[in-house]
C-alpha cells in the first residue's frame, strides 16, 4: 500500500488556492495594464468651429480634415464639428482660442486681422498674380514664416490656410460693367481696414458688419451687396434676392483652420505632428476640390440661381488696388512691407 505525506489533502488545497490567487492577481495586472494603455490612447476631444452650415465649404474642409485626424491619430483624437455659431461667432472665435475656450475654428483670413495685423496681407487687393503663386506664398517659407509670427504673437495656431477661393462680388442695384458702376452702393464688408479701404477706392460707400448680421442686412436693404468665395454666395442663398453676380476676383478668400494654443498643449508630441499632417492633407485635398468647383458654382448661380452675371474689364479696380496697396504697407511699418515684399518676390 502506498504511503501518503501526512496533510497531502491540505497541501493541495493550499497550492490550488495559491495558484487561484496567483491567476486572479495576473488577471488583475492584465486589467490594469489595459485600462492604463486606455488611458494613455483616451480620446481627446477637439471641438471645431465655423459660422456655415455644415454643407458649406468650412463644413466639407472639416468633414476632411475630422477624417483624417483621427486616422492618422489612430482615434486618440475625436474631431467634433460645430457648425452654425454653436461654439461662437466667427469674430468671437479667435478671441475664444485665445482664451482656451474654443480648441479650434475655420475662420476667414480677414477676420483674423483684428486681432494679428499682419494677416492683412493676404487681404490686399489684387496681392497675389495668380492660383500658382499663391500656392508658392502658402505652402513655401512665406506661410511658414506667417505662421511661427502668428504663434509667437497670439498664442495661436494656424495648422493650415486651406483652400482658396477668390471672393466675388454681388448686389441687388445694379449689373456692373465698369468701376463707375460702383459709384454710392452700400456694401457690406468685414470689419477689416483694408478690405474698406478697397471699396472706397472702388467708388463705393462700405458698411462694417458682423458676419453673423450679414444675411438679415442684405435681406432687408439695409446694405446693397457685398462679396463672398463663390461658394458662400450659393451655400447662403443670397442668390435669392441679390440679383447681380460680378467676377472681378479682387480678394482671395482663405478658409484657414486654427487650433488653441491650450488645446496643442494638451497633445503628446507625436498627437501634435498628426494633427498638423491631417489639417496640411486636409488643405490640400479641399483645394484641389475646389479648382474645379468655382466655375461650376458660378454657372450654377446664373442658370439655377437666375442671377445676372458681368466680367467687368479690371484695368481700374487693378489700379485703384495698386493705390491701396502701397497705402496699408506704408501705414503698417517696415515689418509689413517685407511681408508684401516676400509675396512679391514668390511670384518670381
Amino acid at each position: 500500500m502506498p504511503v501518503f505525506p501526512k496533510n497531502s489533502t491540505n497541501h493541495d488545497n493550499k497550492e490550488k488556492l495559491n495558484m487561484n490567487k496567483t491567476l486572479k492577481f495576473a488577471a488583475a495586472s492584465l486589467l490594469a495594464v489595459t485600462l492604463t494603455s486606455s488611458a494613455a490612447l483616451a480620446q481627446t476631444t477637439m471641438n471645431i468651429g465655423f459660422g456655415a452650415p455644415e454643407e458649406s465649404l468650412y463644413g466639407r474642409f472639416g468633414q476632411i480634415f475630422e477624417r483624417l485626424a483621427e486616422e492618422y491619430t489612430g482615434g486618440s483624437v475625436d474631431v467634433r464639428l460645430r457648425c452654425c455659431n454653436q461654439v461662437a461667432t466667427e469674430d468671437e472665435g479667435f478671441r475664444a482660442m485665445q482664451l482656451g475656450t474654443v480648441d479650434g475654428f475655420f475662420i476667414t483670413g480677414n477676420n483674423v486681422s483684428p486681432h494679428w495685423p499682419m494677416m492683412d496681407v493676404t487681404v490686399l487687393p489684387y496681392i497675389f498674380q495668380d492660383g500658382a503663386h499663391l500656392e508658392r506664398v502658402v505652402d513655401g517659407p512665406v506661410g511658414a514664416f506667417m505662421k511661427e509670427r502668428l504663434l509667437a504673437d497670439t498664442g495661436v495656431h494656424l495648422l493650415s490656410f486651406g483652400p482658396a477661393l477668390y471672393r466675388d462680388f454681388y448686389n441687388s442695384v445694379r449689373p456692373i460693367n465698369t468701376m463707375a458702376d460702383m459709384d454710392g452702393l452700400r456694401i457690406r464688408t468685414p470689419n477689416n481696414a483694408v478690405m474698406l479701404a478697397t471699396f472706397e477706392a472702388f467708388g463705393a460707400n462700405p458698411v462694417p458688419l458682423a458676419w453673423s448680421e450679414t444675411p438679415t442686412a442684405l435681406q432687408t436693404g439695409t446694405v446693397d451687396g457685398g462679396d463672398n468665395g463663390t461658394s458662400f454666395i450659393r451655400d447662403m442663398s443670397f442668390y435669392e434676392f441679390m440679383p447681380n453676380l460680378v467676377i472681378l476676383e479682387h480678394f482671395v478668400a482663405m478658409a484657414p483652420l486654427f487650433a488653441s494654443g491650450h488645446f496643442m498643449d494638451r497633445l503628446n508630441d507625436e498627437q501634435r505632428e498628426q494633427i498638423q499632417r491631417a489639417a496640411t492633407d486636409a488643405g490640400v485635398e479641399m483645394r484641389q476640390q475646389v479648382l474645379t468647383e468655382t466655375e461650376e458654382v458660378r454657372a450654377w448661380l446664373v442658370n439655377e440661381g437666375g442671377m445676372a452675371l458681368t466680367r467687368p474689364d479690371r484695368a481700374d479696380f487693378i489700379a485703384a488696388a495698386q493705390t491701396v496697396q502701397q497705402e496699408v504697407a506704408a501705414e503698417r511699418g517696415q515689418e509689413f512691407v517685407d511681408l508684401v515684399n516676400m509675396i512679391q518676390e514668390a511670384a518670381e
